[in-house]
């Protein structure tokens, strides 16, 4: 049974989708491997490595715009999402590009794949940051991904937790715990919720990816990059000088 986190960020995101595509389509591109605000690109970073051939697997996708630059690339992908309404924009712009990926609605703590079939998988803050049960997702990940394979996934970076989500001078002054887990939430008019959004420490999330029987390779903290002026909810200029904003972990199946 779906959780109450799920429940709500699945109407969530339905009912914010188009606002979302239309503010950030632009910048994510219909086309292109986009991990972070800071604009950090696979087609440079490589963090997946060599692609071509490969099945790939992307959780969380959004419009999959992620997975479609990999399938320009080569790779046999298939990609899910919560929000039916994310998955529509999906179709939009395979439409427009002529390049498709399938792709599912499902939730990340079950995923609808048989065993080890995939060779990798990736989340550009897809579905990670919204779950209430992450072990969950990184087992099942770890299910549906072959020995020797490899998943890599970005969040935002824990310590942006203690900072109000502000992108000017008043997002560089912590106001509250870094340990603090209680998860930011909404509510809708009638009282129930309808956005959560959890936190986990550093160590929570090295933790978690050991708990699932992973191995943490490498753990990214981009930079944010000279000349790179927009400004996303609340990552910018100002505050990308002084924290980072995005981790990206790379882990060994």
């Amino acid at each position: 049974m779906p959780s109450d986190s799920s429940r709500a960020n699945r109407y969530w995101w339905d009912g914010n989708a188009d606002e979302y595509q239309s503010e950030h389509g632009g910048h994510l591109g219909d086309v292109r491997f986009v991990w972070c605000p800071e604009g950090l690109d696979e087609a440079d970073a490589r963090l997946l490595g060599e692609v071509r051939g490969r099945a790939v697997l992307e959780v969380g996708c959004g419009a999959a715009q992620c997975g479609r630059w990999l399938v320009a690339q080569g790779a046999r992908v298939a990609a899910f999402d919560i929000s039916h309404r994310q998955l529509r924009h999906a179709r939009r712009i395979d439409l427009d590009t002529g390049l498709t990926v399938p792709v599912a609605q499902a939730d990340a703590e079950a995923l609808p794949y048989r065993d080890d079939v995939f060779d990798l998988a990736c989340s550009a803050f897809g579905a990670l940051p919204f779950v209430a049960d992450p072990l969950a997702v990184l087992r099942e990940v770890r299910r549906v991904v072959r020995p020797g394979g490899r998943f890599v996934f970005s969040v935002s970076h824990p310590i942006r937790w203690a900072f109000p989500d502000d992108p000017g001078p008043r997002g560089l002054t912590a106001d509250r715990s870094y340990f603090d887990r209680t998860p930011y939430t909404e509510e809708g008019p009638d009282g129930t919720l309808a956005y959560v959004e959890h936190h986990r420490t550093l160590g929570d999330w090295v933790g978690l990816v050991s708990g699932a029987g992973l191995r943490l390779q490498t753990l990214l903290e981009p930079e944010w990059p000279a000349g790179h002026d927009r400004v996303w909810g609340g990552w910018s200029p100002l505050r990308g000088r002084h924290l980072p904003g995005t981790a990206i972990f790379s882990c060994l199946v």
